[in-house]
């Protein structure tokens, strides 16, 4: 932890990370950025569903990961880790209750001055189940800061906002702040297999398996040859840490159709929507933190 966090711990921004973490390769890196990040003060990390498409136990599935990297941190019981929904949410005003879904309400009715950073690498369910469960939490400070939704204006398919629309319209209906990273942004967090090799592989068991099973997830889906990978979670971190590391403009809070394009009907509050982030800002503070975790072993 650095000195300013250790001098001042009030300061730190309280967090909570929702992350549908065995979807892809990415949420890895994003899951161990945050949590190694000494401003960051981690609430709670929970599981999240990636639909049915890919396994029809998916939570579980996020949830057996972020087991698997505290373990590999050395971390185990360190962390709270509360189970998100095991599924989407019916429609737009039926909750899927879960221990996820009861932390974020339990830390947003908490008495503490700062606000409450709820940052989701996947879909949106548990923030809305916590919103039908709880609507007192709407008058708290809570931001909303989700990798999800499509290009602007008009949008269009996009993999986490797919997983639970009723979700995102639940809360992008209500008077929540939400700072929305769509997909034009976070694809552009890129990174080279060579740049990970140099960088990630040689930080102890823990950094060999980010890259291994990233390396792994791309031969498996794509064909041909690859030698990259976005690292698309990664943005939420960075605007948490600092959140003018990118341009964003204030919007009115758009709806979603059941094909994922925005409505803009003008009458919900505005939200944040990013525009860019500083992906070398973001990399280079996790490259950075990862080898002060777990320093490479000196050369021969």
């Amino acid at each position: 932890m650095s000195n300013a966090s250790q001098r001042h711990p009030e300061r730190r921004a309280r967090v909570i990370i929702n992350t549908d973490a065995k979807n892809e390769a990415d949420d890895q890196f994003a899951i161990v950025h945050a949590l190694l990040t000494p401003s960051f003060d981690i609430r709670g990390v929970i599981p999240a569903h990636f639909g049915d498409r890919r396994s029809s136990r998916s939570m579980e599935e996020s949830r057996e990961e972020v087991d698997l990297l505290l373990d590999l941190m050395g971390w185990q019981g360190k962390v709270l880790v509360a189970d998100g929904a095991p599924a989407a949410m019916p429609d737009e005003v039926t909750p899927v209750p879960s221990p996820g879904a009861e932390l974020i309400v339990n830390e947003a009715l908490r008495d503490d001055p700062r606000p409450l950073h709820v940052a989701f690498y996947g879909p949106l369910t548990d923030m809305a189940s916590a919103l039908l469960m709880e609507p007192r939490i709407q008058e708290r400070d809570i931001r909303v800061v989700w990798i999800g939704g499509g290009p602007w204006p008009a949008g269009g398919r996009e993999f986490n906002l797919s997983n639970d629309i009723p979700a995102a319209n639940a809360v992008f209906r209500s008077s929540l702040e939400v700072w929305q990273i769509p997909s034009p942004v976070y694809r552009r967090m890129t990174v080279s297999y060579a740049e990970l090799e140099e960088k990630v592989a040689p930080c102890g068991r823990l950094g060999r398996y980010l890259v291994d099973q990233l390396i792994e997830w791309n031969a498996r889906r794509h064909d041909g040859p690859m030698e990259y990978r976005s690292l698309g979670d990664s943005p939420a971190v960075g605007v948490m840490m600092y959140p003018d590391c990118g341009n964003w403009e204030m919007r009115p809070a758009p709806e979603f159709t059941a094909d994922m394009h925005y409505v803009h009907p003008g009458r919900n509050r505005e939200i944040r929507v990013y525009e860019s982030v500083d992906a070398r800002f973001i990399l280079e503070d996790f490259f950075a933190k990862l080898r002060r975790f777990a320093p490479p072993a000196p050369s021969p």
